[in-house]
């Protein structure tokens, strides 16, 4: 089995919920390759574990096929003759026939994909949870997806389950050092430098860490899995589309495209895409941030610690940064093999690109900064990325990351990552940058930087910044 690392948490709810006495009924949502059915996998650890999976979505997949491949799982499990049925009711019922009062799991893995096709599927499952299952204390059924807009619909937000699904768990990616801690199970042995570049261009993704081969660099496996030819993450790209969004996939890509170049606000995208000023927009926004790979950012008032009306939207998900910015532009050169001898490092804008790599991967581990600057976070009344819109004397600016506290004192983030050494200039940058701020009376100004890679002496003496944090010590 391969390694299992984190979802503390998950497990301890699972268990517990598990010991009530009574049947449960859990909701398990994440992107692709997040680790959900691996979460159920591991829960599943002496219990009867019965998974069953449903059909990807490809062209010419019927609602038949799929209850013929529930029956064929069915029968593997439990060593049955090959049988079919043709109503989800008669697949249900015959599973009923090999439950035992042990604790069992039974995990219906990719659900949407399971009965997207039948408009009675969900009507059907409501019914023997209700008259079959909720009879059996000592089962824990998982209902687990990729498509999260689906279960949202169908299972969450429908009335046929409403109140019986017992517990909802998202499962987001692992932090900065349950990362790390997976690549050191699995041999990985290079510098933090090394380490973050996997991260920049992975997230703390389990299915992606997992690809990482121990006895090649940093650069080589991202040699490997993002420039050559039917490299993993050279098709990854397309199956998240086509799995998880189908005919529509092409009005997602558009707006994770335009969203790869930087925080946009929807009229913003609205205007960009020629999209009609109706709700559809707002629709497919929330499907990318329920998904995981979208965030949204609203902005807010300095002075009343309010939200603003204007919300900016990111794109999230490192992977797509990483594939929208160096890999589909290079799709072409990445097929004749062109990249086979070229140094990572010669690519244009590589280093920079590593930083903004990187500052969003840090934004999905606040905690860990919060921690390293000693702010709870009860203290905190908004952090966020910030834009202020030039208007008037007031300049525009943009802050990599802001944390305003109910002391009045704002934490005026950088985040820095250089090979070379890095110096007195960053302090010019940020004086410029804090001089833009329209400050409210009476707030005190803390700068505090982030930084991958060497500093130098100069900069550690100057005492400018209030913490200056080496992101390898988070």
């Amino acid at each position: 089995m391969k390694p299992f690392v984190g979802r503390n948490n998950e497990l301890r709810r699972l268990e517990d919920l598990s010991k009530s006495g009574r049947a449960c009924l859990v909701v398990l949502k994440g992107r692709r390759r997040i680790g959900k059915s691996r979460l159920a996998e591991e829960f599943g650890k002496n219990k009867i574990f019965l998974p069953f999976s449903g059909l990807a979505p490809v062209k010419g997949v019927t609602a038949q096929d799929q209850r013929d491949s529930f029956a064929r799982e069915l029968a593997g499990l439990f060593h049955l003759l090959p049988f079919t049925f043709t109503d989800w009711s008669d697949g249900f019922a015959h599973l009923s026939k090999h439950l035992a009062k042990k604790p069992t799991v039974i995990l219906f893995d990719e659900i949407s994909w399971m009965g997207s096709k039948d408009p009675t599927f969900v009507s059907k499952l409501k019914v023997w949870w209700d008259l079959v299952l909720q009879n059996h204390p000592s089962v824990t059924l998982i209902l687990c997806g990729s498509i999260s807009t689906w279960i949202d619909k169908n299972i969450i937000n429908s009335t046929a389950f409403f109140g019986r699904v017992s517990l909802y768990l998202e499962l987001t990616e692992l932090s900065i050092p349950q990362s790390k801690e997976l690549l050191a199970i699995q041999g990985f042995k290079g510098s933090d430098i090394d380490f973050f570049k996997i991260l920049s261009v992975t997230g703390g993704v389990p299915w992606y860490l997992e690809q990482i081969q121990t006895d090649q660099s940093s650069d080589e496996n991202i040699k490997r899995l993002c420039f050559e030819k039917n490299g993993l993450l050279v098709k990854e790209f397309d199956r998240i589309f086509n799995d998880l969004f189908s005919s529509r996939g092409e009005i997602y890509k558009k707006i994770s495209t335009l969203l790869s170049l930087g925080m946009k606000t929807r009229a913003t995208l609205q205007k960009a895409i020629a999209y009609s000023p109706s709700g559809t927009l707002s629709h497919y926004l929330k499907a990318l941030e329920i998904c995981g790979f979208v965030s949204n950012h609203p902005d807010w008032s300095l002075k009343t610690c309010k939200l603003g009306k204007s919300t900016l939207y990111r794109l999230s998900d490192n992977y797509l940064r990483f594939y929208m910015h160096y890999i589909e532009p290079n799709l072409p050169m990445i097929e004749q093999g062109a990249f086979l001898e070229v140094p990572l490092s010669s690519l244009p804008g590589w280093e920079p690109m590593l930083g903004f790599q990187l500052e969003n991967l840090l934004l999905k581990n606040r905690p860990l900064l919060y921690k390293a600057l000693g702010i709870h976070v009860q203290d905190i009344v908004i952090d966020n990325p910030f834009i202020q819109t030039a208007a008037g004397r007031k300049k525009g600016c943009q802050i990599d990351y802001l944390i305003q506290t109910r002391s009045n004192t704002l934490f005026v983030c950088e985040v820095k990552m250089r090979r070379r050494e890095l110096g007195l200039e960053v302090i010019e940058e940020m004086k410029a940058k804090i001089a833009s701020l329209a400050l409210p009376k009476g707030y005190g100004i803390s700068p505090v930087l982030f930084h991958l890679g060497p500093i130098s002496d100069a900069l550690l003496n100057s005492r400018y910044f209030y913490r200056i944090i080496d992101i390898a010590d988070l």
